[in-house]
């Protein structure tokens, strides 16, 4: 069994409580087969995208979420990049981390190791992984 567990990032630190201000970011990541990134900016818009596989692919159900325009997406999450921690990233670089809307193989085997290159590159701190020994550690 893999690691459930919802994490948010606001006011520059990471919580696994819900968001004290906005811009935010939730990260839930489910059975470390998946995430889902919900973000917001300060004005409210915001948008969701998927990390390793969209849960349509996941749970093999084109019924469970809408596919995911990660053109889009990678726009909206760079401009929240630069708002939340003033760092700049291609849009080109966050929808390399996206699931892929054909339902493409991931890079990684687990989801916590997209979630660790997605906080990399974005310049938020380093989140730090339950120690359990029956949940991947990051």
């Amino acid at each position: 069994m893999g690691l459930f567990r919802k994490f948010s990032y606001s006011d520059g630190r990471w919580s696994t409580e819900g968001p004290t201000a906005v811009p935010f970011l939730i990260l839930d990541v489910h059975d470390s087969g998946f995430a889902t990134v919900d973000y917001r900016m300060a004005d409210a818009s915001g948008g969701r995208f998927f990390l390793r596989y969209e849960p349509r692919f996941y749970f093999d159900d084109p019924d469970v979420a809408t596919p995911v325009d990660t053109a889009a997406e990678a726009e909206g999450f760079s401009r929240w990049v630069r708002e939340a921690t003033g760092a700049e990233i291609e849009p080109e670089e966050a929808r390399r981390l996206m699931a892929s809307p054909a339902g493409v193989p991931p890079e990684d085997e687990v989801v916590e190791l997209t979630v660790d290159r997605m906080v990399e590159l974005t310049g938020l701190p380093p989140l730090e992984w339950p120690v359990d020994p029956h949940a991947y550690a990051g």
